[in-house]
């Protein structure tokens, strides 16, 4: 064998031991790849696709008038209770008043709806008597008619044998008749105390129906104008529009001396401490994705540097597109599979938000560590 075979036989087994070693390494990785994928990787989905957000509390009156004062302004920090916009009270204020003497009155009259229920009770006992008397009086006539008619009667039979006058007919006949006229007029007198009875009876109804089984305090028309004055005192109140809770003022529109009617957008207050972030991962993402998995976040505004610790609170009800304003129309000769996002919400920390505040709709990187809690 040659020097030249020789060294040629040394460089091939030189290169196959590389090629070998090269092929070991590629191995190598490819095991490092798989066990990295298996033991870690594939329990983590992740996504920047992802935004901050909250549920922003819209400030609107209750009360429509003139804007006498705005506490605010944009950006400003904000406590619950306080006080955001002052409406002119003057109106409120003679309103109230007005409902007071309202319901003053209402008092006054309920007062007097049981008087006169005492007081009518006192004429039905009046005309009771009034019937009674003329009853008796319609008794006394009809036995005044009774005779003066059996005196007639007599009289008449007597005349023919000239036992009586003609003037003591006449008499007897004037008799009868001033008894007939005495004995209508108490039936018309019996009459009309029954009338009188029953319009004395019917008053009371009517009055006992505005009072019965009430006082002065729980009748309606005391309640109702109470109920008006209630509502006078809170209108009075509301002219102070008040922060319902913590938060940033944001889109104040209110100015001073503008009139606002009741529900006109005045401002928001951003509640950032009560922060969360809808992440939009890819369908095939989600497969192992559930409430309660631990979520780890970083802002583009703090960088890598910065992150949240947050859980996964919950899915919407459907992709994006879906609830778009022209949803797309898949149903048609043309149509192109794209794969969906699905909004996912992460709630975090309130310690770290305090720490490091963020604001609405800025961009985040989620990653969901699938780990734990899966089916």
């Amino acid at each position: 064998m040659t020097d030249n075979n020789i060294a040629d036989l040394a460089l091939k087994k030189r290169r196959n031991q590389r090629l070998l070693a090269l092929a070991g390494g590629i191995g190598l990785v490819g095991v490092a790849v798989a066990a990295y994928w298996t033991l870690y990787a594939s329990h983590y989905v992740s996504t920047d696709n992802a935004y901050t957000a909250v549920e922003v509390a819209q400030i609107t009156p209750s009360y429509g008038g003139i804007v006498a004062d705005v506490k605010v302004k944009d950006t400003q920090a904000v406590k619950k209770g306080d006080v955001l916009v002052v409406i002119d009270p003057t109106d409120a204020r003679l309103a109230a008043a007005q409902a007071a003497a309202e319901l003053d009155r209402a008092m006054r009259r309920v007062r007097s709806y049981v008087a006169n229920d005492s007081n009518l009770a006192a004429q039905i006992t009046a005309r009771e008597a009034d019937e009674k008397r003329a009853s008796a009086q319609l008794a006394s006539a009809q036995a005044d008619f009774e005779r003066a008619k059996l005196d007639l009667t007599r009289r008449d039979a007597l005349l023919a044998s000239g036992s009586v006058s003609g003037d003591e007919l006449t008499r007897a006949q004037n008799a009868f008749a001033g008894a007939e006229a005495n004995l209508a007029a108490a039936k018309s007198a019996v009459a009309q105390s029954a009338a009188n009875l029953r319009s004395a009876m019917a008053a009371k109804e009517a009055n006992g129906a505005l009072i019965n089984d009430t006082t002065v305090d729980t009748n309606p028309e005391v309640q109702a104008a109470r109920a008006r004055l209630d509502q006078a005192k809170v209108d009075l109140e509301r002219t102070v529009i008040r922060a319902p809770l913590d938060g940033v003022v944001a889109k104040r529109q209110v100015q001073l001396g503008q009139r606002v009617q009741a529900g006109m957008p005045l401002m928001a207050v951003v509640p950032v401490s009560e922060m969360y972030v809808d992440a939009n991962f890819k369908e095939v993402q989600l497969s192992k994705v559930r409430v309660g998995q631990p979520v780890t976040l970083h802002a583009d505004l703090y960088g890598k540097d910065v992150s949240y610790t947050g859980v996964v609170e919950g899915f919407a009800g459907g992709s994006g597109s879906a609830f778009s304003a022209i949803p797309a129309q898949n149903a048609t000769g043309n149509w192109i599979k794209v794969v969906q996002r699905l909004p996912v919400r992460v709630k975090l920390d309130p310690a770290e938000l305090l720490a490091k505040p963020l604001k609405v709709g800025l961009s985040m990187h989620a990653e969901i560590d699938t780990s734990g809690l899966t089916d």
